[in-house]
């Protein structure tokens, strides 16, 4: 599918959005703060994956992106680490293999459950069944999502609430941090690191820096959406006001991460235009990070900025963790990692097990929960990561020579989860919307035959 055909496959994308094969997806990405407000949030994923799997047993053929194999072999290696479950590395908290389950279980369930349905997307997109105009839209419309979510965070970020799906579960296992984060709406979490009370808009994503990862992958696709598409003046119009607006809970999300992933996306993107002989859009490119810059730097935003950039609380703790599941793989199982993460004996601050009133950032660490890199390497080995990395470098290898904005777009995406993997942990959402990114590039036809 190139721009041109956009146009025309617009007006039958009308028709059948959200009825036909590919309607679950729809309703997965279009109904994300529905499921987010029931308290369902990624665990309506399965349910889409497993009417993915139908969906493609039904099939005579599977046709296979370029570069999947790289993922499939990634599959396999997070598959053989569950045999490493049960070791304990040294100076981490011992325990059987049966603690370390279910980690693990709901890591390769999910990383299964986003690969039927990267395939399934593929498969239809690859049909024209599911025309990729409508998941780029379908991007698009979660980024402003994503800024509402942040904008509640920003100004009302002491709002939650027990969830239907909260409510009906045990009061055992709805006290458990990890599944609270899942099934309890609430919209920001509150940090101290500033000194007093801040809070960082995470909804409808759980996680403030799961948010901002979805707020600059799904960025990208907003742009293409609105200016490199045909659309009606006034969506572009609409959408423009939507990026400066979301400024607001891009800077109160005190998010560094998002802001260096933001710049490296800008960087990229300029670099693919010139080389493709486009000067007018690196001008506009740079015309809209200045209004930016200039915005934030003119506004109480930039005092924040600052601050933030005054305090690194999490450098620490991140270069502890890193150091340490490093040490522990290298040394005791290079090849396949240990099946999951574990909690070190102390930290850096402390050798005490747990945090302290005098010393609350003391306490184990989980080695693993830095970044998706160090997850990947600590719980599946070098074998993982060298298949995960491979995967994205053969994805952008493969689409290097497409200029188009959604070649850009879709390579940009692919080179952010490079960056963000040092520092974000990529499972579930981020993934996922990496992944069907990976999708619309792939669906872009013509490339496939340069």
């Amino acid at each position: 599918m190139t721009l041109a055909d956009a146009a025309p496959g617009a007006r039958r994308d009308r028709d059948g959005a959200a009825t036909g094969e590919g309607a679950a997806l729809t309703w997965l990405l279009a109904g994300y703060p529905v499921w987010w407000a029931l308290g369902m949030g990624v665990l309506a994923i399965p349910l889409v994956a497993a009417l993915a799997a139908v969906g493609l047993l039904r099939r005579r053929t599977v046709a296979v992106p370029p570069a999947f194999g790289w993922w499939l072999l990634f599959l396999l290696a997070v598959t053989m680490s569950l045999a490493n479950l049960g070791v304990d590395p040294p100076g981490t908290v011992p325990g059987p293999w049966t603690a370390n389950l279910p980690g693990a279980a709901f890591r390769i369930g999910f990383y299964c459950c986003l690969t039927l349905i990267a395939l399934w997307a593929y498969n239809l997109a690859n049909d024209g069944r599911y025309p990729a105009v409508r998941l780029i839209r379908l991007l698009a419309y979660l980024f402003t999502v994503t800024v509402a979510g942040g904008l509640l965070g920003t100004f009302a970020g002491g709002f939650e609430y027990t969830s239907p799906v909260e409510a009906l579960l045990p009061e055992s296992v709805a006290a458990d941090g990890f599944v609270r984060s899942l099934v309890h709406p609430s919209a920001a979490q509150t940090m101290t690191f500033l000194g007093y009370e801040t809070p960082r808009p995470s909804a409808p994503w759980g996680y403030t820096n799961t948010w901002g990862n979805n707020f600059a992958i799904t960025s990208v696709w907003l742009v293409v959406a609105a200016f490199c598409l045909p659309t009606a003046t006034r969506w572009r119009v609409a959408a423009a006001a939507v990026l400066a607006l979301s400024l607001i809970p891009a800077v109160h999300s005190m998010n560094r991460g998002l802001w260096l992933g933001l710049a490296a996306v800008a960087v990229f993107a300029a670099l693919r235009l010139l080389l493709s002989g486009r000067p007018g859009g690196v001008a506009a490119l740079a015309g809209a990070g200045c209004a930016a810059a200039l915005l934030v730097a003119l506004t109480p935003l930039g005092t924040l900025v600052a601050a933030r950039l005054d305090n690194g609380h999490s450098d620490d703790g991140r270069a502890f963790a890193t150091e340490r599941a490093t040490e522990l793989v290298v040394e005791h199982s290079p090849v396949l990692g240990f099946g999951s993460t574990r909690k070190t004996l102390g930290s850096g601050d402390s050798i005490a097990i747990g945090p302290t009133p005098e010393c609350p950032r003391c306490g184990g660490r989980t080695l693993g929960g830095n970044g998706q890199l160090w997850q990947v390497l600590f719980a599946h080995g070098l074998a993982g990561t060298a298949a995960y990395l491979g995967f994205m470098c053969a994805a952008l290898w493969r689409f290097r020579s497409d200029h188009s904005p959604i070649g850009i777009a879709g390579s940009a995406v692919l080179g952010l989860s490079l960056l963000s993997m040092l520092y974000y942990n990529a499972l579930v959402t981020p993934l996922l919307l990496t992944l069907l990114s990976y999708v619309v590039l792939a669906a872009n036809r013509p490339v496939e035959k340069a």
